[in-house]
């Protein structure tokens, strides 16, 4: 698909979504450098494209359909919550630790926001929204990426689609191989495998926590824990159409992390590097399921994860 940039600013485009919520419906609401998204008049996100701390677009304050926070709260509470990796591990998130040499996870380059492509716009019940994104570094930029996300309300919870394109018209560009590399969720407190409230990871092979799932492959991976009333988290679901399925960078403390980079970081083989070809696009597909059930096990997360497969052969 073809976008071109919007000539409008974005808070004037946005008024005109201001739609009354009905049942299931997403909602965009403006703020400066950010989108609120309500799914039936509740929290569901914020997405941020301007901080002058984190270089790069991120979604925060992340919420399960029964309400309860399933990502850190960015900035982290004193008192409540770790403060480790605070710029790096904002909520939900898109980085690279090696992008054309510079390092976009650790906030030492920045991803500039250049314009929406596609205005927030809802449509029966699902909302949508696509941006240009410009990948800089010490004055240069190594690519450009056009990033399509969707929202809807499902029965198993809120499905986020997350489609990035990355292309660069003026030379050949790579990806790193890290473990710091791919789409990542810092969770919640409570629900973290190390707080030991019966928060855990799990992945497509059935496999545990931290020791069992760490570098190893799996189709999709969830974190959850008991939050509120429910059995709340995160799960990611790459799409298998992508040029690599991903290995898992999974910590007990709080951080889930597909990554197609990195072979060797997670011993897997040799040091790769994957090298887009100027002119050529590179793309990256996610789904993301935000979810609450009665108990463990009460969400499908493979149905869900087919359904993802099925959204993305469309």
């Amino acid at each position: 698909m073809r976008y071109r940039i919007v000539p409008l600013l974005v808070t004037l485009v946005l008024p005109s979504l201001s739609l009354a919520a009905t049942s299931g419906e997403i909602t965009f609401e403006p703020e400066p450098g950010a989108i609120v998204i309500r799914a039936d008049g509740k929290p569901l996100a914020t997405y941020v494209y301007e901080d002058r701390e984190i270089l790069r677009p991120y979604f925060k304050d992340l919420h399960a359909p029964n309400g309860a926070a399933v990502t850190r709260n960015h900035p982290p509470k004193e008192g409540v919550d770790p403060g480790d990796h605070a710029t790096m591990h904002p909520g939900l998130f898109l980085a690279f630790g090696d992008l054309g040499g510079a390092d976009f996870w650790r906030n030492k380059a920045n991803v500039e926001h250049a314009g929406f492509v596609e205005a927030p716009c809802v449509e029966k019940g699902e909302g949508r929204f696509a941006v240009r994104n410009r990948y800089v570094a010490e004055g240069r930029v190594i690519c450009e990426e056009i990033c399509e996300y969707r929202f809807m309300v499902r029965p198993s919870g809120f499905l986020v689609l997350w489609d990035s394109t990355f292309r660069s018209d003026r030379s050949s560009f790579s990806f790193g191989d890290q473990e710091e590399m791919g789409l990542g969720v810092r969770v919640a407190t409570p629900i973290r495998v190390k707080t030991g409230k019966g928060g855990r990871i799990l992945d497509s092979q059935g496999r545990r926590n931290e020791k069992a799932i760490w570098g190893h492959k799996a189709a999709w991976c969830d974190y959850s824990g008991p939050a509120g009333d429910a059995f709340a988290g995160v799960a990611i679901l790459p799409d298998p159409g992508d040029f690599r399925p991903c290995w898992w960078h999974v910590r007990d403390y709080g951080v889930m992390v597909a990554n197609p980079f990195g072979r060797d970081a997670f011993g897997k083989g040799q040091k790769s590097q994957v090298v887009v070809k100027r002119g050529e696009p590179f793309r990256l597909c996610f789904g993301i399921l935000i979810h609450a059930g009665a108990s463990e096990g009460s969400v499908d997360l493979q149905g869900a994860y087919e359904v993802v497969k099925d959204f993305f052969r469309r």
